[in-house]
């Protein structure tokens, strides 16, 4: 597909409504919740109908074998839930039993999260069973769904990479093919394991079939899960990390997640006062700096907090953001920051849910590099991720290699409310380490600006690259700017095209104080925000 093909110039408006929202990166997937909200469900039911339905139209980003995150505002409290529902590496995976983690190897599978993810947000929040909320994705499955435009160029990239060569990836393909832009695609084996985890929960994926194909597939390809691995596997509650920022209280998962790296960069950023103009050469070059010294830090201690000590507190606290603050130089780039960078971007999905009583959940769930491993449970239909390439094989640093541990997480939703405790906005933007770049931008859209949701998701980006590596600008930013960031020691490059997946695809919906939502969803993906209409007779 050319790049002519995958236009990313956004003319939508944004979508407002009272009776509730969707907004992710697939339509059919935005309908399936919509419908949810539409017959009594709350945003808890209506996000995992819409994680479901995007596991079965956009496999090339996310599915059963992978990991997902939320965070959950309960409009009753006011209080904010962080949900972890990620994997963790084998038992019998360790330093001492590997020394390489080659990127679509089995031994990068850690346990699959998504599916106890998903019970444990409805077993809490929900208000309707797992299998009622699972029959959509079961249908897109077992009748087949049309692929959108931007996914069938996705899938086609994975089917000449790790679907190649993969066990049983024939299951994701059509005579070894990746499907075309509007062609029905069908995966029974997918709507066969949907349907076990509907009339089982969580123990249909955890135990029996699934679990066995699991354990056999990556046995044969040369890793060490068992099936106690699966059978012990339990996602958790956890408090969420937050910061204040323009008088809003910005929400984030704690570690191992990477939004505290979002948190500390807008930590910093408040403590440079006026930040100039959007899309100004003053506003770039001190995101860029804040994003990098945020990223420093991150990479250094971002681990899972079972295993390894991670100060998260004392890198919130404001003394230490005035502090780094002070190392931003205005007029001259600092590219080579010492303790770490960020990598390179991958594939996730993000979607986002209001119902009409001001509940919220921001979700994500993700294979990690477009199919993960690619490699495929005979007869299940889904690839297993390999989040576990992101473990450290240094066994000094916190994010190393262990048995039973959650690596360094790179996908993150984000939660806003205002001082008052009541709902601003629920967002995020998937893509790797894109995410925290994404969330502090879409915000200074938001706050500093008063955009609309819409308008946020359409401004061009920035990504900020490994240290010493450039700075991808999206196209459309002026080339004056362009030029006075390199005047300041930034390299920069413009990013068009299908490239622009590296800025990430990202959705928000935004309350105001008298119950109205506003939505968007990116224009660099095939979804789009919709509201419910809700009988209020």
């Amino acid at each position: 597909m050319s790049a002519d093909a995958l236009p990313f110039d956004s003319r939508r408006s944004a979508v407002y409504s009272t009776g509730g929202m969707v907004a992710t990166s697939q339509p059919l997937a935005v309908q399936a919740g919509v419908k949810v909200l539409e017959r009594g469900g709350n945003a808890a039911d209506a996000a995992v109908a819409t994680a479901a339905a995007l596991a079965v139209t956009e496999p090339t980003s996310n599915g059963l074998g992978g990991d997902c995150f939320a965070l959950y505002y309960e409009a009753a409290t006011g209080a904010v839930t962080a949900l972890n529902g990620s994997g963790r590496a084998p038992a019998a995976l360790s330093l001492d039993t590997v020394t390489s983690l080659p990127t679509y190897h089995a031994n990068t599978v850690t346990v699959p999260g998504v599916v106890s993810g998903w019970s444990a947000l409805i077993e809490r929040f929900g208000s309707q069973s797992l299998s009622a909320l699972l029959a959509p994705a079961i249908g897109l499955a077992r009748d087949g769904f049309p692929v959108a435009p931007i996914t069938a160029f996705f899938w086609a990239a994975g089917a000449r990479k790790q679907l190649a060569d993969a066990a049983n990836a024939g299951e994701l393909l059509i005579d070894g093919r990746a499907p075309r832009p509007g062609e029905l695609f069908r995966n029974p084996t997918v709507a066969d394991s949907l349907e076990s985890i509907a009339d089982q929960g969580a123990q249909g994926f955890y135990g029996g079939r699934i679990a066995q194909a699991i354990v056999d597939v990556v046995h044969a390809g040369g890793g060490l899960m068992s099936m106690d691995d699966l059978a012990s596997h339990e996602s958790t509650w956890d408090e969420p990390i937050s910061t204040s920022y323009a008088q809003h209280i910005i929400y984030e998962c704690p570690p191992n997640g990477q939004g505290l790296v979002a948190l500390l960069a807008l930590n910093v950023l408040s403590e440079l006062g006026d930040l100039g103009e959007p899309m100004s050469a003053k506003r770039l070059h001190l995101t860029c700096e804040a994003l990098r010294l945020a990223f420093a830090d991150g990479q250094r201690y971002i681990a899972d907090p079972a295993k390894a000590s991670v100060p998260t507190e004392q890198l919130l606290e404001r003394a230490y953001a005035a502090r780094r603050a002070k190392l931003i130089d205005p007029a001259h780039a600092r590219v080579d920051v010492n303790a770490g960078s960020p990598l390179a971007a991958s594939d996730t999905v993000y979607l986002t849910t209001v119902d009409a009583a001001g509940n919220a959940c921001s979700f994500i769930q993700s294979n990690y590099m477009g199919f993960g491993t690619g490699i495929v449970p005979k007869g299940c239909g889904f690839s297993l991720q390999n989040r576990g390439h992101n473990f450290s094989l240094d066994p000094s640093h916190a994010n190393a290699l262990a048995s039973g541990k959650r690596p360094y997480h790179t996908i993150i939703p984000a939660l806003a409310t205002r001082a008052d405790g009541t709902l601003y906005s629920s967002f995020g933007v998937m893509g790797g380490f894109m995410q925290p770049q994404g969330h502090v931008q879409v915000l200074l859209a938001l706050l500093n600006d008063g955009s609309d949701p819409q308008a946020a998701l359409d401004r061009p980006r920035l990504c900020i690259q490994p240290a010493g590596g450039p700075v991808a600008l999206e196209e459309g930013t002026s080339a004056q700017v362009q030029r006075a960031l390199t005047d300041m020691g930034h390299r920069v490059m413009e990013v068009g095209g299908p490239a622009r997946a590296l800025f990430g695809r990202g959705q928000i919906i935004v309350r105001e104080q008298n119950g109205v939502l506003g939505a968007g969803s990116d224009p660099r993906a095939d979804g789009c925000a919709s509201a419910a209409i809700v009988d209020r007779s």
